[in-house]
């Protein structure tokens, strides 16, 4: 007797105890279900248990593999959609990523072209520096010479001697002749200065120095093609000879016989054009 009551009590027990466990959990549900559902990362309300189930009521000691699944069943749809959206979530931080990674490319492409662009200029502003130097250079270059344009400097003199009555050229006149003009050939900024002297008196000596001296004209035309308007000639007659700077205050000297002396000036006209054809400074790249 003592046995079966103590079996009645324990299965009375058995089946209050649901009901105590629950009181407290429908109390306090209603306040916090709100709260739960806005907080879950899926956005839906939490999951329910289902409690009632056969001829035992509220307890089941004996669950059927049915039901174990129909209880799971809801856990594992969760656990599926956080699985979804943590991948979801992956793949929105990877993009995030390589899109943040692109911009961190580009911009430092650009800091390079920019820096690129940079050394360009700063080898453009020199070029345009040295160009520019070189400019005021070849400007002061010719602002020297053509103030000198009219300053011709004998370079080369050659005396040419005749003898007396006679105005025909020998061959040592030709070979002089030739070793002063052979070099003339494509020069600029010269001229050739021809003078006759010779014997005698008044216009006759004059005469005669100019035909010596028109000699020597005809030869630097026809065999070395000097233009004429380079060439300035003048018959002096029997002028008295220059006195050198020794020899000043002394009586001047008359000569016997004929000469032609030849003078080769020049100005600074050839300097101007070596300067002027000058390749200029290539651009710094």
């Amino acid at each position: 007797m003592k046995n079966r009551a103590v079996v009645a009590l324990f299965i009375a027990f058995l089946l209050a105890l649901p009901a105590l466990a629950q009181q407290p959990a429908a109390s306090t549900t209603p306040d916090n279900s709100s709260s739960t559902a806005s907080g879950n990362a899926t956005g839906k309300a939490p999951l329910t248990v289902e409690t009632h189930e056969g001829f035992w009521g509220k307890v089941n000691p004996f669950a059927r593999k049915k039901y174990v699944q129909r209880q799971t069943q809801p856990i594992r749809d969760r656990v599926n959609e956080l699985d979804e959206l943590t991948a979801a979530n992956t793949k929105m931080i990877k993009d995030t990523d390589s899109r943040a990674q692109a911009g961190i490319q580009m911009a430092s492409a650009k800091a390079s072209e920019a820096d690129q662009h940079a050394v360009d200029a700063g080898n453009k502003a020199t070029a345009a520096q040295q160009t520019a130097t070189q400019a005021t250079n070849r400007l002061t270059t010719v602002e020297g010479v053509v103030s000198n344009i009219d300053q011709y400097k004998a370079t080369n003199q050659t005396e040419i001697r005749f003898r007396p009555g006679q105005s025909i050229l020998s061959a040592d006149a030709k070979g002089a002749i030739d070793q002063l003009a052979e070099p003339l050939k494509g020069q600029r900024g010269y001229i050739v200065e021809v003078q006759g002297f010779s014997s005698g008196k008044g216009q006759a000596a004059i005469a005669t120095s100019r035909r010596m001296a028109d000699a020597v004209v005809r030869y630097l035309v026809e065999n070395h093609e000097i233009p004429v308007y380079r060439i300035y000639v003048l018959g002096m007659g029997n002028a008295p000879l220059p006195t050198s700077t020794d020899e000043q205050g002394a009586k001047p000297k008359r000569m016997s016989g004929g000469r032609v002396e030849i003078s080769l000036m020049k100005n600074d006209l050839e300097q101007l054009a070596s300067t002027s054809n000058a390749p200029a400074p290539a651009p710094a790249q």
